[in-house]
């Protein structure tokens, strides 16, 4: 089977308020594929779908082939999930805790014993086996909530923001763990707000907003798209108003702001051609060019731009 993951038609009201809009998504075997969106887009209400929790008002989500909405507990045996904030037992450790989900899961106590010191080890959590898990930050409880994710060994995970709350150290550590996953190999749908995350994790974005999917396509497709980039120049002498709307009359510019004494943020159309007509116009205006730069990733700037049209 070529898909893992197949969204058709999906929608899910509350009332007069519909969070999830005709959504139709298909993720590849193996594939890593953020599901992009500002808060409240319907992202989390999308996974509830796909986990169960919620029921759908109409549309189909099939996980390897089987429709989660009609037959959830059969679509389900080989999924594993992070949905929302983890909660664990504050008096078990990470090992009565994979164990204790182990045997709901079924699994024999010899695949129990190889797994659990297999997924610690994965989500590097091995030397804090055996420390009950009330004396955990939310970094360490998220590690664990990703290690009960995969300790069937299922070939999809869905996370909802697993980088969501952390400090700096626990987002990096996930990313790590995350990245380990992705080689291994796993089918990885996740929901994300950080757009920096999903540059450095994902194979394709899913862009959503107001519960509509507004792009699909590989990281690469995505950048190659954006045809505006937001750039930062910084000049030799203060920049003054009369300055800034001299550089703001070029044709390729738009959108100039004074970031400090001597810098401006702006968008420019266009791709290498643009820019070095731009570098030749700087020199016309009898301006000295100190740099210029990207300000934001190309993926940062069409996702901005896109979410705006749809507002």
């Amino acid at each position: 089977m070529e898909y893992s993951i197949v969204i058709e038609g999906l929608t899910k009201s509350f009332g007069e308020f519909t969070a999830v809009d005709d959504l139709s998504i298909d993720v590849k075997r193996n594939r890593f594929v953020g599901f992009l969106g500002p808060n409240g887009a319907g992202k989390t209400t999308t996974l509830k779908i796909l986990t169960n929790l919620l029921s759908a008002t109409s549309g189909s989500a099939y996980l390897d082939g089987i429709d989660v909405t009609r037959e959830p507990k059969k679509a389900l045996m080989n999924v594993g999930c992070v949905v929302e904030t983890p909660e664990f037992y504050p008096f078990f450790t990470p090992r009565e805790t994979l164990q204790y989900l182990g045997r709901i899961r079924g699994m024999s106590k010899a695949d129990i014993d190889i797994r659990t010191k297999e997924v610690l080890e994965q989500v590097q959590m091995e030397k804090w086996a055996e420390i009950r898990m009330g004396k955990f930050s939310k970094g360490m409880k998220q590690r664990i909530a990703i290690a009960q994710a995969i300790m069937h060994d299922p070939p999809i995970i869905l996370l909802d923001e697993p980088s969501s709350g952390l400090d700096p150290r626990g987002t990096v550590e996930m990313r790590d763990t995350l990245q380990y996953l992705k080689k291994i190999g796993y089918t990885i749908f996740m929901s994300s707000h950080m757009l920096n995350e999903v540059m450095d994790l994902c194979d394709e974005a899913a862009i959503i907003s107001n519960g509509k999917l507004i792009r699909h396509d590989t990281l690469e497709g995505l950048i190659n798209e954006s045809k505006t980039r937001k750039l930062q120049i910084k000049i030799l002498k203060n920049v003054d108003e009369t300055t800034a709307k001299k550089f703001g009359d070029i044709p390729t510019v738009s959108n100039v702001k004074i970031s400090s004494e001597n810098t401006m943020i702006f968008d420019l159309e266009g791709g290498g051609e643009e820019m070095a007509d731009l570098v030749d116009d700087v020199r016309s205006m009898g301006l000295r060019l100190v740099s210029l730069s990207d300000f934001g990733s190309p993926l940062e700037n069409l996702y901005m731009s896109l979410i705006k049209e749809t507002k």
